[in-house]
């Protein structure tokens, strides 16, 4: 199925295939879970079971920092999943957010009434706080920090919805930006990164915020269904009554247009993380940094004036997301991939948009400090041969058939089954 999705596009067809045959080992290395202990593996089992996006990547990075970070995810994990129990009583939930940190110290305690998928990492926090402990002193000390800062940010969220644009950015500060400003202190801790990426809070919390609000676009359908309303009144009220009107057919146009209005506010922080990326030195904390961020404008040019993200689920392609977690490992690469969805972006925005020209203000910003010119644009699969491409197609053509023939007899054998 990933390589039909893809077929318009050889150079994915060609990286799914080179992913599979052992091109994933250039970001995802394999652990040596036999030198550790039964806790920290435990951890690392827990990390994969819970992340969809950053267990690989976290798994790459080099050094002590990997287990730092590892247990940061996790704590905070942990953290998130109290803050979306609907079941927690808000009169045990709000204390439980604001001393959170306090457990990181506790050695026994441990929360076994969640009712969240993820509720292991409460039901065995003792095992994740014991590997929190053993972490250098510099690292707990900034993880308990941000876990604090976070608890607190999460408890006065609880019972108000996020109004204007300024708590926007508030909220994803508190869930998100304090994760990027806590990351960075933890590569500067590490020595791995220069001093200056942990003191440059602004720049960690842009990074933070333009991966939270992507989400935030992105899940609009999903957190209606369930209740949850994260876009921002002062957006939605311009072009709606209700923010759950957007899933009528009949508001399409106001649902696009504020749809546009919230991308084009997450493209506002892209020049930070151009920025922030072109400051890292260490080979592995720039993978870790710069796939996600590829990955969110990728995701926001596939939301843009998208009328899909109203009526299901919109992600990027699996062979994007390959092609991209393979070819974003240095600045240049990333610069040309931001260039190119940035334009994008650029030819889907509407004469009649009203946020129009803010649009294009944001674009011919990132398209400057992408440092990257229109005319010597590369194209994604200038580095494949058309031998290659041939092949990627062929590749794809024999898959089809395949699949094809398979479904076929599969059919055959059921229907024979039921006569």
């Amino acid at each position: 199925m990933d390589i039909l999705k893809s077929l318009g596009h050889p150079e994915e067809i060609f990286n799914l295939f080179k992913f599979k045959m052992g091109g994933c080992s250039t970001v995802m290395r394999k652990l040596d879970y036999e030198s550790m202990s039964e806790s920290l593996r435990t951890c690392y089992l827990y990390l994969n079971q819970t992340s969809r996006s950053f267990a690989a990547v976290i798994q790459a990075l080099d050094g002590e920092l990997r287990h730092a970070v590892c247990i940061f995810y996790l704590v905070l994990r942990a953290l998130d999943t109290v803050e979306d129990d609907m079941t927690i009583p808000m009169d045990k939930k709000v204390p439980m957010l604001n001393d959170f940190h306090t457990f990181l110290y506790q050695d026994e305690w441990r929360f076994t009434e969640s009712q969240e998928k993820d509720r292991q990492v409460l039901a065995d926090f003792p095992t994740i706080s014991v590997e929190f402990r053993n972490l250098a002193k510099e690292y707990r000390d900034v993880i308990s920090d941000i876990c604090h800062r976070m608890g607190v940010g999460m408890a006065e969220f609880l019972d108000k919805k996020v109004g204007s644009m300024k708590e926007w950015d508030l909220y994803c500060h508190y869930v998100a930006g304090l994760v990027g400003i806590g990351l960075s202190q933890l590569f500067s801790a590490s020595q791995l990164e220069d001093p200056e990426v942990g003191r440059d809070t602004e720049m960690a919390n842009s990074m933070g915020l333009f991966l939270q609000k992507t989400n935030i676009i992105r899940d609009y359908l999903e957190d209606i269904q369930v209740g949850r309303a994260f876009w921002p009144q002062e957006a939605w009220s311009q072009f709606a009554g209700r923010l759950e009107d957007f899933a009528q057919p009949e508001k399409l146009d106001s649902a696009l247009s504020c749809l546009n209005f919230l991308v084009t506010d997450a493209l506002r922080h892209v020049p930070d993380v151009i920025a922030y990326l072109s400051r890292l030195q260490n080979q592995s904390v720039f993978n870790f940094c710069a796939i996600p961020q590829v990955m969110a404008i990728a995701t926001l040019s596939t939301c843009y004036n998208n009328p899909m993200l109203f009526k299901g689920v919109v992600k990027i392609r699996k062979g994007q997301a390959v092609t991209l977690m393979m070819e974003a490992t240095n600045m240049r690469a990333v610069q040309t991939i931001m260039a190119q969805y940035n334009q994008e972006i650029l030819q889907k925005v509407s004469h009649t948009d009203p946020t129009r020209d803010k649009t294009l203000r944001i674009l011919a910003l990132i398209r400057e400090k992408s440092a990257v010119s229109q005319s010597n644009l590369p194209s994604r699969t200038a580095h494949l041969s058309p031998m290659y491409l041939s092949a990627a197609m062929l590749l794809a053509a024999l898959s089809w058939q395949y699949l094809s023939t398979t479904a076929a007899q599969a059919q055959g054998t059921g229907d024979m089954k039921g006569q």
